[in-house]
């Protein structure tokens, strides 16, 4: 009996089969342009971003050039033990972390405050060239900001300081001080990013209804409880999903901007995973070491990514997955 059951359902699962390779041959060449169209896309991350896993082995082994990845002899969590156990991880954690959260505390909620004044904004005129000059920062290179930030805070021909002696100050050297340099990193990528990234809130503000605001006007709300019931509210979803990829990059400080702004005077206040990384792994060809120090730095951005996105669904069903 169960012989001729399994019998009579083979066929329906060969059927089952063949309809859903059917329906995707079908999509496939309905949408066919818009395969082509990502297949850049798909291509880049697989060559660029998986393929390259493959040497994430070197993180567990002793590299030797001349024998290659594979043949490299396995030496386990010998690299992670040494980096929990050196003199430098604890100052490039808590200045990676600090950096990190620093940021998300001001470069996060400035762009959500932008795009709530710039929607209230009636002359369109007024409105373009104020978006004009919020956004065009976003434009220029990293090399080109920090560039700006030298020539501007030069303690002998910088005009910042030439402000401060100007009302009876000291002049102060900003770019080679630790106690200065995140205040520094952070001001900077807020006036860098504040305008590109409040886009996004604009464009979720475009589908506000506005029947809302015209019932809570007639109801006597002023403008600011309309902006804090009705606009806020309808863009928590995007700010929630926002939220959550900043959270998730926590450990990821652009390594770019602070390695052109660090300096050995500012080390102890500047050094983070990133350029740690590049010192060993470039510099001082210590390659196991240092994608042990990589690895560990994307595990923990995957951790942190997967408990937010979870604790995010829990709290307001909103989430990425």
């Amino acid at each position: 009996m169960k012989s001729s059951d399994a019998a009579l359902e083979t066929p329906a699962r060969l059927l089952t089969k063949r309809s859903r390779s059917e329906l995707i041959r079908r999509a496939f060449t309905k949408n066919w342009q818009l395969y082509l169209l990502i297949a850049p896309v798909v291509v880049y991350y697989i060559v660029f971003h998986y393929l390259p896993m493959y040497g994430i082995q070197i993180a567990f082994k002793d590299f030797i050039a001349n024998k290659g990845i594979w043949d490299s002899p396995w030496v386990g969590f010998k690299h992670f033990e040494r980096f929990f156990n050196s003199f430098y991880f604890e100052r490039l954690l808590s200045n990676t972390i600090l950096i990190s959260l620093y940021t998300l505390a001001l470069s996060f909620p400035i762009p959500i405050i932008l795009a709530l004044m710039l929607h209230e904004v009636k002359s369109e005129g007024f409105k373009k060239v104020v978006q004009t000059i919020t956004y065009a920062p976003h434009f220029l290179s990293v090399v080109v900001i920090v560039g700006m930030l030298f020539i501007f805070l030069n303690p002998s021909t910088g005009i910042i300081n030439h402000m401060i002696v100007a009302f009876g100050g000291e002049p102060i050297t900003f770019m080679t001080s630790p106690a200065w340099f995140k205040t520094l990193y952070v001001l900077s990528d807020v006036w860098q990013t504040m305008g590109w990234s409040s886009i996004i809130y604009l464009a979720a503000l475009s589908g506000v209804d506005q029947q809302l605001h015209e019932a809570a006007t007639i109801d006597g709300a002023s403008k600011l409880q309309r902006i804090w019931h009705i606009n806020l509210p309808t863009i928590a979803p995007t700010i929630v999903i926002l939220l959550i990829l900043n959270l998730g990059s926590v450990m990821s400080v652009g390594f770019e901007k602070v390695f052109l702004m660090q300096n050995s005077l500012n080390m102890s206040s500047s050094d983070i995973i990133s350029t740690y990384v590049y010192r060993t792994g470039i510099l001082d060809a210590q390659y196991s070491f240092s994608a042990a120090v990589g690895l560990f730095n994307a595990v923990v951005n995957f951790a942190l990514l997967i408990v937010v996105n979870y604790v995010a669904r829990r709290v307001n069903e909103t989430s990425l997955w």
